[in-house]
Parts: structure tokens; C-alpha cells; sequence
């Protein structure tokens, strides 16, 4: 796993590097002060993961950010930077993490684990998901016709036999897939990857990396900021992001 740094103040960069080889197997092969030098490269080559500081020179970390979420492949994107104001703008461009300085060391270990953990599950789950009306790889076609009307779910060191249809929507959490139904919460060991193909792909759509929902049970779709959507749903108090890497599939979907 491959990784750059950008970051102008050098103590700081110093510090994260140190960290990373102390605390992963991440590779960094570049460091950058400069947004447009971040581009540039971009343009030419590719990298695993940026980490990326808000407040740097010619094009700041956030207009970078949503220039990259654009890409076709995209790295993932750690946010390091001082400024808490710019959390919320980070979660719409789907950012894998926002990490506040000064560092935590703590925070950045665990931060790595879980960055190495979802580099693993996506290259080898999400990399092999093609267009899923177009151009769905054999054996993801063949997973999801086979895909039951029933599904065990866990709770409780319990396992529970369930009516797919009674699933409304499901949510990564760390290294576990967390599953609702209209009164109850289950905890299924798997990446949402896994347990998305585990679903009919008629019934269910991957809205966002972090959360799969049940089309028949959406009541309303509320338009977002950056043309994206949120999703409420019947009979629960939540609302579904739908990420801007998905708003095209999911309007071809719904018809919008």
C-alpha cells in the first residue's frame, strides 16, 4: 500500500511519517507542500492513499479533495489538519478519515489499522465490482441470483433466520457490518462488502461505502449538497447518505 504525504510544515510531516512506518506497513513515496504539485502528479501516476493537510499552498486540501473525488479510481483520503470547521465537508467527499493536530499517537494507530483493513477488504471485494447493471463481473452475477429470500443474521450469540425484505438498510462499523430491521440491530462479522453481495442486488443498493439500503423502503429523497441525496426511510428516524459516486447509478435506479 503506497501513500503520500502532503503537508508545509515539516515538523508535522516528519511526525506523521514517523508514525506511519511505526505504526503500519504503509509505504509513503512522496511528499508534497503544493496542492497543484499534488495534481500534477496525480495527472501521471497513481497512489493507495493521500494524507492530506487543509491549509496548504495554490490549491487547498479541500478543493483538492473534491477534485480527486471525481477520479475514476480514487485514493483514499485522510484529512490531518488543525481546523475541527471542516469535518462535515470531509464526510460529503467521503474522506476515510479527519485527524486533528497535534497528533495523537493513539488515534493515528488505530486510525492505520483500520486504513490497512479497508484496503484489504476493497481490493479484494469492491475492485471486482464492475458497473452493476452493465458490466457486473460472472461471479458477482451468479452470487447475487443466488442470493436467498433468507439470511441468518446475529445477535446475542443468537442467529437469527430473516426475511431479506425485513432489512432496511445496513452500516459499516469498524470491522463489523451493523443490520437494521424496523425494531431491531444486529451485528453481522463481515466487511459491508461481504455482507452486501450476500443480498439481491433488485432489492438493495450500495448508496455509500459505508451503507447499503433497502430501495422498498425509502419514503422520501431529499436533494444534498454537491447534487447528492439523503434518504429517509419509513417507520425509522435516519437518513441515508447517498455519496456522490453513486448518484448517477442510483437516479438511473429510481428513475429520477
Amino acid at each position: 500500500m503506497k501513500a503520500i504525504i502532503v503537508e508545509d510544515e515539516i515538523p508535522a510531516r516528519e511526525e506523521l511519517e514517523y508514525l506511519i512506518e511505526n505504526y503500519s506497513n504503509i509505504e509513503v513515496t512522496h511528499f508534497f507542500d503544493d496542492g497543484l504539485d499534488v495534481l500534477k502528479f496525480l495527472q501521471e501516476q497513481e497512489t493507495d492513499v493521500i494524507f492530506l493537510d487543509i491549509n496548504i499552498p495554490s490549491l487547498d486540501g479541500m478543493l483538492l479533495a473534491s477534485t480527486i473525488s471525481k477520479f475514476t479510481k480514487r485514493p483514499y483520503i485522510v484529512f490531518t489538519t488543525a481546523y475541527k470547521e471542516h469535518a462535515a465537508q470531509a464526510f460529503e467527499l467521503e474522506a476515510f478519515d479527519y485527524v486533528l493536530k497535534p497528533y495523537d499517537e493513539k488515534r493515528i494507530a488505530a486510525m492505520l489499522s483500520r486504513l490497512e483493513a479497508a484496503y484489504t477488504r476493497d481490493h479484494t471485494t469492491d475492485t471486482m465490482i464492475l458497473d452493476r447493471k452493465t458490466n457486473a463481473p460472472a461471479h458477482e452475477t451468479e452470487a447475487h441470483a443466488k442470493a436467498p429470500n433468507r439470511i441468518n443474521l446475529k445477535k446475542n450469540d443468537k442467529i437469527i433466520v430473516t426475511d431479506v425484505n425485513d432489512i432496511y438498510y445496513a452500516e459499516a462499523s469498524e470491522k463489523v457490518t451493523l443490520v437494521y430491521s424496523r425494531n431491531e440491530e444486529y451485528t453481522m462479522p463481515m466487511s459491508i462488502s461481504e455482507f452486501h453481495a450476500l443480498l439481491p442486488e433488485d432489492i438493495f443498493f450500495r448508496c455509500h461505502r459505508s451503507y447499503t439500503v433497502n430501495l422498498t423502503k425509502i419514503r422520501e429523497i431529499v436533494p444534498w449538497f454537491n447534487q447528492t441525496y439523503q434518504l429517509r426511510l419509513k417507520d425509522l428516524l435516519i437518513e441515508i447518505p447517498v455519496s456522490r459516486s453513486k448518484v448517477k447509478a442510483f437516479r438511473q435506479i429510481m428513475k429520477l
